[in-house]
């Protein structure tokens, strides 16, 4: 019995397609939310307080889509967190921040509801120093070029 457990053990290829999908998955669903609900988009960015809050949804959602779709598939992978990397301090730096202040919030309010964006960031993490591994395109894409 204690083989069978031994070889069910994760190993670093399913962890990082695990961990791929995770990530780009959750960017890719909040980059189409901002472009189908106005209270994921247009109107939780003007609440936060960002100029051209029309313009900035769409441009943060695009970004969303794109970067979220190319880390699931695995294509410039590394690449692709550093937007994803930027937007996610900008959400926790905007969203969950300013939370530590208010009288009915505070530190350990912040932390719950900012456990989403704190997985996601360590996630980005992941990816932008292991890449996207064996089952990727960039992985494919590197093995071609080596072998020719």
């Amino acid at each position: 019995m204690k083989q069978f457990w031994l070889n069910l053990a994760p190993t670093n290829l399913s962890s990082q397609v695990l961990i791929r999908l995770s990530v780009g998955l959750i960017f890719l669903t909040q980059g189409i939310l901002k472009y189908t609900d106005p209270n994921w988009g247009v109107i939780r960015f003007t609440k936060i307080g960002f100029p051209f809050p029309d313009f900035t949804a769409h441009f943060v959602g695009t970004f969303e889509v794109i970067c979220g779709f190319l880390v699931i598939i695995g294509l410039f992978t590394r690449l692709a967190n550093i937007p994803l990397l930027l937007i996610n301090l900008t959400a926790i730096a905007t969203t969950k921040v300013p939370e530590l202040s208010r009288p009915t919030q505070g530190f350990w309010f912040m932390v719950s509801d900012g456990r989403t964006d704190f997985a996601l960031l360590t996630g980005i993490l992941f990816l932008l120093v292991v890449g996207a591994g064996k089952v990727s395109l960039d992985w494919k894409l590197s093995t071609r070029k080596h072998s020719s």
